[in-house]
């Protein structure tokens, strides 16, 4: 699948909160994941190989580390067999950037996709993906905008950075 999609990350106050305004929105749980993203140190973009008990994908994107809500221009491949090889043959050829585990709860309204995470270390977000094409661009910011107001989300709680970012900072290594 080749899209783009227009997200916003930020710290999460009350997931209490967020998940009952989800809920009256209309929005349907999809299930709650325990993910590992290993990433992949790769010369252009950002390359990872998610493992969760609902969600298994290769994942490539680029995404400017930047305030507010930003475009990603993304590729997904399901692993549907054998994604520990697959991450024996990444690790091997590109070598490992980081790894980030999480619990996420996930989330779907239209177009959108809602995460509630939780992160050993670093904290508590909701992350907001509005997906579409180029042609819907000023359609999809909106959108995020509009759920960012929904979900009470000000810029204050916005976060700039990738989880992998965060964790490699917190260890020193960035």
């Amino acid at each position: 699948m080749q899209g783009i999609n227009i997200e916003i990350k930020a710290r999460a106050k009350d997931l209490n909160s967020l998940r009952n305004l989800l809920t009256e929105q209309g929005a349907v749980l999809h299930g709650i994941d325990h993910q590992t993203d290993t990433y992949f140190k790769v010369e252009k973009g950002r390359l990872k190989l998610r493992q969760g008990n609902i969600e298994n994908n290769l994942i490539h994107y680029f995404r400017e580390n930047q305030s507010g809500p930003k475009k990603s221009k993304v590729i997904v491949y399901p692993v549907n067999s054998n994604p520990e090889e697959l991450k024996i043959i990444l690790s091997t050829s590109c070598g490992i950037l980081a790894e980030v585990k999480k619990n996420r709860e996930i989330y779907y309204l239209g177009n959108a996709k809602f995460h509630l995470d939780k992160l050993s270390g670093l904290g508590e977000f909701v992350e907001i993906e509005v997906f579409g094409n180029d042609t819907d661009s000023d359609h999809l910011w909106k959108t995020c905008q509009n759920f960012m107001n929904i979900l009470g989300i000000s810029e204050d709680d916005l976060v700039s950075e990738s989880y992998s970012d965060m964790l490699l900072s917190s260890q020193g290594k960035h």
